[in-house]
């Protein structure tokens, strides 16, 4: 067994939804619509609908009666990418993140007057990124993939009518692939050749969560999603025909931690009207420092071809949210809200796998209840990064061979929108 270091900012995927969009590093926060609206602002202190089993599920004590709430998100991505490019060649362009759709779904059913129990699937984390075969970035990280898929079944307890806690075990799907080219070095085989890392894993973790009514116009929540640790096994795939590596296949195995997260919310009623929410998020992504994948690899030049060294040092995010609501009348409610959120990224190891900065996001959304039995929201949000530059540089002749080097400057923004309907029995 031959240990190969993969210092990345994945190290894993096959994915759902793109990263350098709503929230930081490859986390998302598309879990629910109806907190979209609001920035995700009193995300864990709203309990709007069933999608407080990812929120808070301690909220699902002030859900009187059973619901199901279902929903999606599309994002739609827009990178301009300038600069010198590789030192290999390749064409610079912004296509690298395709359409993408976040699919969620939650059940709540109160038992009793302290009980509660519910169950939601949703994603926390994903990303894309899928640059050309002609692309400048190719030899720095082609292709990055990653989902996780998140089943939750859920208890909450209400002490009283001010307190009241929830905790859900969380069962972890995780898939992914890791891809590069690598230069040819010799006019007589001009093609490029690929490394690809593929892998999947199980695992689990839980969400636990608490939420006081502070005042009779004044809520507090308080959610923890823990760390959940994967070890994923899988492929790699290395096609160098140069050295007779002809689509060869070692068995693969990685271990990765996502990252554990705090939040604490606000959500404040001025009055029958208006509705103030604010909020604050921290995650801890300084786990993610550097990924070693086991190769069953033979000794000799194969080992060094299926080395993909990328390193990265992702430090702790805070992201921090303000929202309102309006309650038009019966049936209509209006929602906005702004977001500033944190990169984990750094100058100096920023990747094109994931090339992003700080970021700032302003939302709107809108809910529409026909009756008291259905509630239709939908979302809009407009993401907008600081520009961020990449400059890879090759560790020694043998990878500035393969890889040279690559300097680029990244402008990223985004659209998102989503929709969700809550039916109530």
């Amino acid at each position: 067994m031959k240990k190969v270091m993969l210092k990345t900012s994945l190290g894993i995927a096959v994915a759902i939804a793109s990263s350098q969009l709503f929230a930081s590093g490859f986390a998302l926060n598309e879990q629910s619509i109806s907190s979209m609206g609001t920035g995700f602002a009193g995300r864990s202190s709203s309990a709007e609908d069933a999608s407080t089993v990812y929120g808070n599920p301690a909220g699902m004590s002030r859900l009187k009666r059973e619901q199901i709430t279902v929903g999606g998100a599309a994002v739609i991505a827009k990178t301009d990418i300038s600069g010198p490019g590789s030192s290999k060649g390749g064409e610079t362009d912004g296509d690298m993140v395709p359409v993408v759709g976040v699919p969620m779904g939650y059940y709540v059913k109160p038992l009793d007057d302290h009980w509660s129990i519910g169950f939601g699937v949703y994603v926390p984390f994903g990303l894309v990124t899928d640059y050309g075969s002609d692309d400048a970035a190719r030899y720095w990280g082609k292709k990055s993939h990653v989902e996780v898929v998140t089943f939750q079944p859920t208890v909450s307890y209400a002490f009283n009518d001010k307190v009241s806690i929830g905790f859900g075990p969380t069962i972890n799907r995780i898939e992914g692939e890791l891809g590069s080219n690598l230069a040819s070095v010799s006019p007589l085989a001009p093609a490029d050749g690929e490394v690809k890392i593929k892998g999947d894993d199980t695992a689990v973790g839980y969400n636990i969560g608490i939420l006081v009514q502070a005042t009779d116009r004044t809520r507090l929540g308080l959610t923890y999603h823990s760390m959940v640790d994967y070890k994923l096994e899988g492929k790699t795939k290395v096609n160098y025909p140069l050295l007779g590596l002809n689509d060869a296949k070692f068995d693969a195995s990685l271990k990765i931690k996502t990252p554990e997260s705090v939040d604490f919310s606000v959500t404040h009623e001025l009055d029958d009207q208006w509705t103030v929410y604010a909020g604050s998020t921290w995650t801890r992504w300084s786990r993610l420092e550097a990924i070693v994948v086991n190769n069953e690899v033979p000794a000799g030049a194969a080992g060094q071809f299926a080395t993909i060294s990328e390193e990265q040092n992702w430090h702790d995010t805070w992201a921090h949210a303000i929202g309102a609501s309006y309650k038009v009348n019966k049936e209509w409610t209006l929602r906005t809200g702004f977001t500033v959120d944190q990169s984990p990224t750094n100058n100096t190891n920023r990747s094109p796998r994931i090339p992003t900065g700080d970021r700032k996001i302003f939302s709107l959304g809108a809910g529409w209840s026909p009756s008291d039995d259905l509630t239709i929201d939908v979302a809009y949000s407009y993401l907008w990064e600081e520009d961020t530059k990449v400059n890879n540089q090759p560790d020694g002749p043998a990878q500035n061979a393969l890889r040279g080097s690559y300097q680029a400057k990244y402008e990223n923004s985004a659209h998102g929108v989503g929709a969700s309907l809550t039916y109530r029995f």
